[in-house]
């Protein structure tokens, strides 16, 4: 009966492997009927079944209780719970590595590159992804692999290789026989599909799919990129991601050029003043110039009579790239907009922002009704629909403003 259900669990049928298992206490059983209730979606019901059972197998069943870890690890993610202690996801696929079982160890891997690509840090998925061999794998573990290529190619802006990456992971999940494995390459396949950004250049703007944006980044025009907050052209970039004032006003120049924008202009979007009197003038040359120090490889900024112009050294066009949603908390509903429910400590970690600031803009949200709490206290989540327009795959988290 065992055999039977963690059969019915590999193949996507968790009600089957519970129709076998459902009054058994044994610890392979516990295990087996937390995964099938992670995959109904009782999360918390699946993660107590999963204690249970790691509990419940003794001290030399080591790969049972590793696969336990992994299966807790798994159920952590899906939660949101970001802040689960990797070191113990990290001995459990070192465990089934060293006894032989390279499937949940790789497992354990594609989990860990899952997170990492949650919180932005693509480098250190991209290495961990690398190590892992994904031949000898069975078709889901197969599919599971692209996918997660497939993620790491979107958020570097590589629009081949995610398609690519794709293609492999509805193959191999059309292999595999599990249809919300298929339904999950669907939906990443239709993120390609949909706006990742927009351009703003001499007053208007449009909508650009994932290969128009790596087409704009890869191309000799200045770029000032109001998703990721750095100028670049070409190789060369600059940073003002610590700057927001200094960003703020690189990105109403760039919307100005060819022509320029005026003082009062630039004084209600890097300040929000009203007028600019001799207080604001003052302090707009100060971060001009600071501004100009920053740009001084790729662009000039010129004084004029109305107010200041950006002048690029090499580029002939200059562009805006501009998320395909703008508001203030944007970088909050790109990551509340995959479906899932997320804490607070989680945006914290993805959004490399404190807590106060994350919890300040959900109030703001829910307030305007675009998100809504579920749960009290340490269990409260967040969550909202998914927001039309949106390509939140292509989207990294960028820094909460203080307030």
């Amino acid at each position: 009966m065992i055999t039977a259900a963690a059969r019915a669990l590999a193949a996507g049928d968790p009600i089957g492997a519970l129709n076998r298992i459902s009054l058994r206490d044994d610890a392979p059983a516990l295990a087996l009927r937390g995964i099938a209730m992670a995959q109904l979606g009782d999360l918390a019901r699946a993660k107590d079944l999963v204690r249970r059972a790691q509990r419940a197998f003794g001290p030399k069943e080591a790969v049972a209780r590793a696969r336990c870890v992994v299966a807790e690890a798994e159920i952590a993610l899906v939660s949101r719970d970001l802040a689960w202690p990797t070191q113990a996801l990290d001995a459990a696929r070192a465990t089934l590595d060293s006894h032989g079982d390279r499937v949940n160890a790789a497992h354990a891997g594609y989990l860990e590159v899952r997170r990492l690509v949650l919180i932005g840090r693509l480098d250190d998925a991209e290495r961990i992804l690398a190590g892992l061999d994904a031949s000898a794998l069975p078709p889901a573990l197969q599919a599971a692999h692209a996918l997660a290529a497939a993620g790491v190619a979107m958020r570097h802006v590589r629009a081949r290789a995610a398609r690519e990456a794709l293609a492999r992971a509805a193959q191999a999940a059309s292999r595999a026989g599990i249809p919300a494995l298929s339904a999950e390459v669907e939906a990443a396949s239709q993120a390609l599909d949909t706006p990742a950004a927009r351009v703003v250049s001499q007053g208007g703007e449009r909508p650009l799919l994932l290969e128009d944006v790596e087409s704009l980044l890869a191309s000799k025009a200045l770029v000032v990129d109001a998703c990721r907050l750095v100028v670049r052209e070409g190789g060369t970039s600059v940073s003002l991601v610590s700057r927001p004032v200094l960003f703020m006003l690189a990105r109403a120049l760039a919307e100005a050029w060819p022509g320029d924008a005026t003082r009062d202009a630039l004084v209600a979007r890097a300040f929000r003043g009203k007028v600019a009197d001799e207080s604001y003038r003052a302090r707009l040359r100060v971060e001009v110039g600071r501004l100009r120090a920053e740009l001084r490889p790729l662009a000039d900024l010129r004084a004029t009579r109305q107010g200041f112009a950006l002048v690029p050294r090499h580029a002939r066009e200059v562009f805006v790239l501009a998320r395909p949603v703008e508001e203030k908390y944007a970088a909050v509903l790109a990551l509340l907009a995959d479906g899932e429910s997320w804490s607070t400590s989680a945006l914290s970690l993805a959004l490399a922002a404190s807590q106060r600031n994350v919890q300040r803009a959900l109030d703001v949200l829910a307030t305007d009704g675009k998100v809504q709490a579920v749960g009290r206290g340490r269990a409260r989540r967040w969550m909202t629909p998914p927001v039309p327009g949106f390509a939140t795959a292509l989207l990294l988290p960028a820094p909460l403003p203080s307030d």
